[in-house]
Order: C-alpha cells, then sequence, then structure tokens
C-alpha cells in the first residue's frame, strides 16, 4: 500500500506541476495579434 500511495502522490505531484505550468503561460505570455494573408491561386476559384 506505501507503493501505491507514493505513486499517487507522485502523479498529483506532476499534475499540479503542469497545471502551474499552463496557469503561468496564461498569466505571463500575451499573443500579439498580427495580420494573416493567403494566396489563393485563380484555379482555385474557379468551379470545375
Amino acid at each position: 500500500m506505501p507503493t501505491l500511495f507514493r505513486f499517487v502522490a507522485f502523479l498529483a505531484l506532476l499534475g499540479g506541476l503542469v497545471f502551474g505550468g499552463m496557469v503561468a503561460l496564461v498569466a505571463f505570455v500575451k499573443p500579439e495579434p498580427r495580420e494573416m494573408i493567403e494566396v489563393v491561386p485563380p484555379s482555385r476559384l474557379q468551379p470545375k
């Protein structure tokens, strides 16, 4: 039973670290909006 408890505690710690990393990304990384341009060839605009 102690091995199972240690495994569950390790998974909880790992999940906490992942969750903390996600919260840090949301709090500190701000995306910068920019314009997207995609060139569409004229042959794709014509019906077949």
